[in-house]
């Protein structure tokens, strides 16, 4: 099988300080954090920003000092930043951290669809889709697929057959959050078979769930994303509070049993297709 990409989701928008000790909030709290998942084994980081409360924010100056920072500590690891919609409702806010530069993200969240989380409610209208994606592809950011359920996956196929994804293409499969596709392998495999030709795929586990699904992600041959945004805890139990560094060597275990090497960051831009490390954070022209 293929080496496997680990991608590293570290802070999201929801965990703060007082659900956890290891959540990195502050900009050189996340820098320092990348550079332990980048030697643990990460190849990707999906970055989303805090502003100096610890509020979730979209700030381009914010966004900007992140990706100097951790381009600075983790040279080679590969740049995602976040265009949630759970907090932020409009295109402006959502595409803000598109137009950082030097460096620039490689590659940006595309959600989907729209659908509810537990406690709130992530809208992510056609209109909004497209103009994301039109947004990335001006500045040559590969989207990264979010899909919490088949008919996101659905969707993604009939965007790129009518030409509004464009390759390479990559997928981040989410699973077990309420409200959502169930954490089943049944589930897993479905949306698998439901995406388009030439995915690389991902896949992910909310909560309690993360483990189970990383596993299975790594016997099928798919990649993972894993980290402190999805789940805070080492045991289902919730007694061991888990740090990001912590999972990924976990999954770097469960690879290892499975006989995958696991990716560079140069390694794995190659398998998805991205530009190579010369043309990384170049502007659009």
């Amino acid at each position: 099988m293929d080496k496997l990409i680990i991608n590293a989701a570290i802070t999201g928008m929801v965990p703060t300080r007082k659900d956890s000790p290891h959540v990195p909030i502050s900009v050189e709290e996340i820098v320092a954090d990348v550079r332990r998942c980048r030697n643990a084994g990460a190849s990707i980081v999906h970055l989303h920003a805090r502003d100096e409360s610890g509020e979730p924010t979209y700030r381009l100056d914010v966004y900007q000092q992140i990706l100097r920072g951790v381009r600075d500590v983790s040279p080679d690891i590969i740049l995602c930043v976040s265009t949630s919609g759970r907090v932020f409702k409009s295109f402006e806010e959502r595409s803000e951290a598109l137009d950082c530069t030097g460096p620039a993200p490689e590659m940006a969240s595309l959600t989907l669809g729209s659908m509810n989380f537990p406690k709130t409610e992530s809208v992510n209208s056609p209109s909004m889709i497209r103009s994301l994606a039109k947004a990335m592809y001006e500045r040559r950011i590969v989207p990264e697929w979010e899909c919490f359920e088949i008919g996101m996956v659905d969707y993604a196929r009939y965007l790129v057959d009518h030409d509004l994804l464009e390759p390479p293409f990559y997928c981040n499969i989410l699973l077990g959050s309420l409200g959502t596709l169930s954490a089943t392998v049944f589930n897993l495999d479905a949306a698998v078979r439901a995406l388009p030709p030439d995915v690389t795929w991902a896949a992910a586990g909310i909560g309690r769930f993360q483990f189970r699904v990383n596993s299975w992600a790594i016997m099928m041959g798919g990649h993972v994303r894993v980290g402190l945004e999805d789940n805070l805890w080492f045991d289902d139990d919730r007694t061991v509070p888990a740090s990001n560094a912590r999972l990924i060597d976990r999954v770097v275990k469960v690879a290892g049993g499975a006989g995958r090497e696991i990716a560079s960051p140069d390694e794995a831009r190659e398998m998805i297709g991205l530009p190579a490390r010369a043309r990384v954070g170049t502007p659009a022209s």
